[in-house]
């Protein structure tokens, strides 16, 4: 049966319909409950949901050729016209698809390049659907090779090492001046979305102690709350200088509100440095406080042409990400093929057992004073018999998968399979009659996809 995916991302759709097919986890695990429990989406036997900000991605294998189960489901569960998805939507399959989680995985479809959170949004997307029971041999071996491949990338390469975002690099470079964030006092000067994401940034590394300075103590209390921070006005922004080991500014204010006078008076009563982040625009602080000792002053194009060569560090990486994900690709390629072999499989199995079990017939009938302890043992004796036989044709079918057409066709000629119809003892057997049981380890036809 094919993989299949169907979505869109940052690429394709704009973010207001980006918006409108979001699913929360809660809504990715109602939608999935329902074919977990087989209502509807005939076609459909797994799935997994994969939903971002920058994308909503199904991955699911059916019982048909096309993904217009997938553009159905995605149509129903969102309450949007198919005809207003279909432009946006892009559609891969089997090693193509593969290939794309792969790349998604890796940090290399995304929106800045490398960023970390997508792999561990892969890893969840995989855990909401097994507990919804929609991930079966197919979709779990997928996406745990992706994941594989996903953490490669990270460890065997730089494409994740450099900031990726001006509030990522402007905490680095703080973190660089003050060594231990940990024990440093963070001053916030406005309550502008950059300055917040630094002060994210910052948390992430350490940074405990935070102190917001607005212009009303409004917004700054809405701010010190989710940080568990202090607040002051801007009448104490010269106090505040003087306790801070960080400054990061970003308000909306059109004129300058740290001069470089008031910057060398801090300094002069205090012996540590300070780390200066202005990302307003215009810039909130006097370029002229870089020249105060102590001092070091970044402001948005210092910090956007840092950014930029941190991202082309990473573009650096890219053919050696791609490198790594070639090799994933192609095992996960080989799996593949090998599913090709299965009906195969299947079919020499179910002849073998069908032999067994009528020499197994005969020979009971012959020996009628048996006890039902040595019937079992020579029924035993009959299974390995037939497992050891078969063991290595099985294996050697699945090692040449790569050559499944010719492999198959040699087997059907020497084992006298036609096209799935046989005859044993003068039996007419079909496709529906055959046991499913794969002979090599005992192993049921739904579980040798896991081998």
């Amino acid at each position: 049966m094919p993989v299949h995916c169907t979505g869109l991302n940052h690429t394709t759709a704009s973010l207001a319909i980006r918006e409108q097919l979001a699913f929360t986890p809660e809504q990715i695990q109602t939608a999935l409950s329902r074919l977990g429990c087989g209502e509807g989406f005939d076609g459909i036997t797994e799935m997994v949901i994969l939903s971002t900000c920058n994308r909503v991605e199904l991955y699911a294998v059916t019982t048909e050729e096309t993904s217009d189960g997938l553009v159905d489901f995605l149509s129903e569960t969102r309450g949007i016209a198919p005809e207003a998805l279909r432009p946006h939507l892009y559609h891969y399959r089997d090693t193509e698809a593969a290939r794309h989680l792969f790349r998604v995985a890796a940090g290399l479809d995304s929106l800045v390049i490398g960023e970390p959170q997508i792999l561990g949004q892969v890893v969840n997307a995989l855990e909401i659907a097994r507990g919804q029971d929609t991930v079966g041999p197919l979709l779990n071996r997928l996406f745990q090779r992706a994941i594989h491949a996903g953490k490669r990338a990270r460890t065997e390469t730089r494409i994740g090492r450099n900031p990726a975002s001006v509030a990522s690099l402007a905490a680095r470079l703080a973190e660089r001046t003050v060594h231990e964030v940990s024990k440093a006092q963070i001053v916030v000067l406005g309550a502008g979305e950059m300055a917040e994401l630094a002060v994210e940034a910052l948390r992430k590394r350490g940074a405990k102690q935070v102190l917001v300075v607005n212009r009303t103590l409004g917004r700054a209390r809405n701010l010190a709350t989710r940080w568990g921070a202090e607040v002051a006005t801007f009448e104490r922004l010269e106090d505040a200088l003087l306790r801070a080991d960080i400054l990061i500014s970003s308000t909306g204010a059109p004129h300058t509100l740290v001069h470089a006078e008031m910057v060398d008076k801090v300094m002069a009563r205090r012996e540590r440095p300070l780390a200066m982040i202005d990302i307003a625009v215009p810039r909130d602080i006097d370029p002229a406080a870089a020249e105060v000792h102590g001092v070091v002053l970044y402001d948005v194009d210092s910090l956007d042409r840092q950014l930029q060569d941190a991202l082309a560090e990473r573009r650096r990486q890219v053919p050696q990400v791609e490198g790594i994900l070639k090799e994933e690709l192609a095992k996960f390629a080989v799996y593949l093929q090998s599913l090709e072999m299965l009906p195969l499989i299947a079919e020499l199995s179910a002849y073998a057992e069908q032999i067994r079990e009528a020499e197994l017939e005969k020979t009971l009938r012959r020996l009628p004073d048996l006890s039902a302890a040595e019937r079992k043992r020579i029924e035993k004796m009959t299974h390995a018999l037939v497992k050891k036989l078969m063991a290595p044709v099985i294996q050697q079918l699945r090692t040449e998968a790569v050559h499944a057409p010719e492999y198959a066709t040699v087997a059907r000629a020497l084992f006298g399979l036609d096209g799935g119809q046989w005859t044993t003892n003068n039996r007419p057997r079909t496709t529906d009659d055959r046991q499913q049981t794969i002979v090599n380890n005992g192993l049921p036809a739904s579980q040798l996809m896991n081998r």
